[in-house]
């Protein structure tokens, strides 16, 4: 996504010269959201991204993957030998985090890549009983996508919740509920020992039935071949680029999950892995890329993502991490709910379960800045924006 926006939105802000957009994948770009459903489902064959690259004059280059940049020389070395560049846009996103010891056993699966749901869509088809290591995001959308198919799920979460790593406690803890609505069997608390043929292993001797591993605890930023570039790579190993999303070597720019940003609004450095954060940087790069200095355009958006899981539709909007007050709207028993943060009143991030106008109206006033009154803002029956007090 973040690759394919840059290109794009270089010729739609008047950028006339060479454009070369170069992927290790031989696919054709793709979206990777539907992944998760559609195209695990059998829904549809792929998620090609519906655009003529050849009328835009950008220059695919598939199959080649990147192998370590020489910002001196201006050049990027990959499998198919050395391309030299006057900008260069680093795209690579991220790449999942294996769990120790699965690499190459049979039946472990991740899903990130359109092989990778290639790969899955027999294994649901097959209905096998199904073990999924980890309750993130990614964890969840794929036990739905499961369940649907009629396989027997487990989920083995080694946190004492779901979405442990994103979200407090006691706003996952309704989500724990969606789980055994599904059908989908909870473990937390559950740390993986091995995995052996047909089976997975706890760390307290436990033995679930496995006819296929499914591995979703996380990613990370794929740069581990920039090392000895130069190019600063921080804490996560990603990127660490500026407001303008330069990446600290003259004339590269850095985008997407590969790339952390400071964010003013928030007062932190944001990694941000979700498609949102794909689909509004680009543009920021190409801006700076073709006012060429001459007009700085800084990168700070309010994070944004959704996730579909368990009949639920899941919406988040801003940064929540600096907050000093949450205020609940309607009952997160229920089927639709939503929670607000507030930083000294103001409205800095909420996630709404069902309640996408709560959302809409919410990503705009945290833009804002909106002061809120928490008496109003709990009335799940009034409109979200009536609770400013600022716009």
């Amino acid at each position: 996504m973040a690759g394919v926006q840059t290109a794009v939105a270089l010729r739609e802000q008047g950028f006339t010269g060479t454009v070369t957009l170069i992927g290790a994948e031989p696919h054709q770009p793709y979206d990777r959201p539907p992944l998760s459903k559609a195209v695990l489902l059998g829904k549809a064959e792929d998620s090609a991204f519906d655009i003529d690259f050849a009328s835009l004059g950008i220059e695919l280059r598939l199959g080649h993957e990147a192998t370590g940049v020489r910002p001196a020389d201006h050049e990027l070395d990959t499998t198919r030998g050395p391309v030299p560049y006057d900008v260069l846009v680093l795209a690579t996103g991220a790449e999942p985090i294996l769990l120790p010891g699965t690499g190459g056993v049979p039946g472990v699966h991740l899903l990130r890549t359109l092989d990778d749901a290639a790969r899955l869509r027999p294994v649901l088809a097959r209905q096998h009983d199904i073990v999924v290591v980890g309750a993130g995001w990614i964890g969840a959308e794929f036990a739905t996508a499961a369940r649907e198919a009629g396989c027997a799920v487990t989920v083995v979460e080694a946190a004492d919740r779901p979405l442990a790593g994103a979200l407090p406690a006691e706003v996952a803890a309704p989500m724990i509920r969606w789980y055994a609505d599904s059908g989908a069997d909870l473990r937390t608390h559950a740390r993986v020992a091995r995995i052996e043929p047909g089976a997975v292993v706890l760390d307290d001797g436990t033995r679930i039935p496995a006819g296929a591993v499914v591995v979703g605890i996380g990613a990370r930023p794929a740069t581990a071949w920039l090392t000895g570039s130069g190019i600063e790579l921080g804490a996560h190993g990603e990127v660490v680029a500026d407001a303008r999303l330069r990446a600290g070597a003259p004339d590269v720019y850095a985008v997407g999950d590969c790339a952390s940003f400071p964010s003013a609004r928030y007062g932190e450095r944001l990694l941000v892995h979700h498609w949102d954060n794909a689909l509004q940087g680009p543009r920021t790069v190409a801006a700076n890329i073709v006012e060429d200095g001459h007009t700085d355009v800084v990168y700070d958006p309010v994070p944004y993502f959704w996730s579909e899981q368990f009949g639920r539709f899941v919406q988040y909007a801003g940064h929540h991490a600096g907050a000093d007050g949450t205020v609940w709207r309607g009952d997160p028993e229920g089927p639709a709910w939503s929670v607000c943060w507030l930083r000294e009143g103001r409205l800095v991030a909420l996630l709404a379960v069902g309640r996408p106008r709560d959302l809409a109206q919410g990503r705009r006033l945290i833009e804002a800045g909106a002061t809120m009154d928490p008496a109003l803002l709990t009335d799940p029956a009034r409109p979200l924006k009536s609770a400013a007090l600022t716009r």
